[in-house]
């Protein structure tokens, strides 16, 4: 620098600090050659700590005001070297504003799933994120132990550390917390509280205070989520034989189509023939059992399959019913000669009066 550089830096008598960043932790207030004109001003606002720093060493630490710098306002920094000449010349010291405000909203997250153990599931991955919280508590600590002689030293520098941090923690603790798996989202902010509580003396020792820490969510895998979403709707099905029936019943009442009936009876038939396969010997091991056991007669053929018929109750298609309810259905009268019914082989819905098999088991009187 010139001439004028030097007069002009010995001359301006203001420092303070604004700052619109909003990521800027420490800041060091430049001047030529660290002079600093004897009775100048110096201004530090509220959420601002000044530190004082002569020939490497923290001379004095200025809290929110306005200051004159003279020995008779800051008797400690009578200390500093050239304070001995009168008092009247300019005197050499770096001035490190500190922004003692809070920084919220910083992310932290597991890179890589954590393995815990569950006394549901067993051994379980878990990811889990959230945002924490800092703030300046000892600027003496944190310049020594973090920002040292940074003029413009940001939250991103030390984000990591601080995460890194808070994801070791969290691992310890979820995983001797013994919480149930499906028990975590209902304990986020005591989990939170916790993890505050327990890392804050770990802050403390960078000269930062952790003010908050917040869960925003423990996810598990996908393939394990998957697989609890269907185990949640089996639950929410209950008996599996009654909703099948519900469904086909559905079915039939949405559409009322003779097409809709006609599936249904076929899925019926299918169901049925499968059965009487399935119940009926085959030839290969009929001839087994010939072969086996030639004094052995072969067994009856299946008893023919019984008729089953839907019927219309209330506008909804039920059933299907043997022939023992549908002479429930009579007795009761909620079966009458008007009752539409339906079976295999039928092409539509018929009253009750019009199919033979029916009408013969309706007593005259109804």
């Amino acid at each position: 620098m010139g001439l004028f550089d030097k007069l002009f830096g010995e001359f301006v008598d203001i420092i303070e600090w604004t700052d619109d960043s909003h990521d800027t932790l420490i800041y060091r207030f430049e001047r030529y050659g660290n002079e600093i004109k004897y009775g100048a001003k110096l201004t530090v606002r509220e959420s601002q700590v000044a530190v004082f720093v002569n020939e490497g060493e923290i001379a004095d630490v200025i809290e929110p005001g306005m200051y004159e710098l003279e020995t008779k306002n800051l008797p400690i920094l009578s200390t500093i070297q050239h304070w001995d000449h009168g008092l009247q010349s300019p005197f050499k010291a770096e001035v490190y504003f500190c922004n003692t405000t809070q920084f919220v909203d910083l992310k932290w997250g597991t890179k890589n799933p954590i393995m815990i153990r569950d006394e549901e599931f067993g051994g379980v991955r878990l990811r889990a994120f959230g945002t924490y919280a800092i703030r300046i508590k000892d600027p003496v600590t944190f310049i020594k132990e973090i920002a040292g002689t940074d003029g413009h030293f940001t939250i991103d520098e030390v984000s990591d550390q601080l995460r890194n941090l808070i994801i070791s923690r969290f691992t310890n603790i979820a995983g001797s917390s013994k919480i149930p798996v499906l028990d975590l989202a209902a304990n986020y902010d005591q989990l939170g509280t916790y993890l505050t509580e327990t890392i804050s003396p770990e802050f403390d020792d960078y000269g930062l205070e952790l003010t908050k820490i917040l869960i925003e969510n423990i996810s598990l895998p996908s393939s394990v989520e998957e697989a609890l979403d269907k185990r949640t709707s089996m639950g929410m099905v209950g008996d599996l034989d009654q909703y099948i029936k519900f469904q086909s019943a559905e079915s039939l009442g949405s559409g009322g189509s003779a097409s809709g009936a006609m599936d249904m009876g076929m899925g019926f038939a299918m169901a049925n023939k499968m059965a009487d396969s399935l119940n009926t010997p085959s030839s290969s091991s009929m001839e087994n059992n010939k072969t086996d056991e030639p004094s052995s007669a072969a067994p009856p053929p299946p008893l023919p399959s019984q008729t089953l018929w839907h019927v219309a109750i209330d506008d909804k298609a039920t059933g299907p019913h043997d022939a023992d309810t549908i002479r429930d259905l009579i007795s009761k009268g909620t079966l009458t000669t008007e009752s539409l019914v339906w079976t295999e082989g039928m092409k539509d819905w018929e009253p009750a009066k019009d199919v033979e098999d029916i009408k013969k088991l309706i007593p005259p009187s109804l």
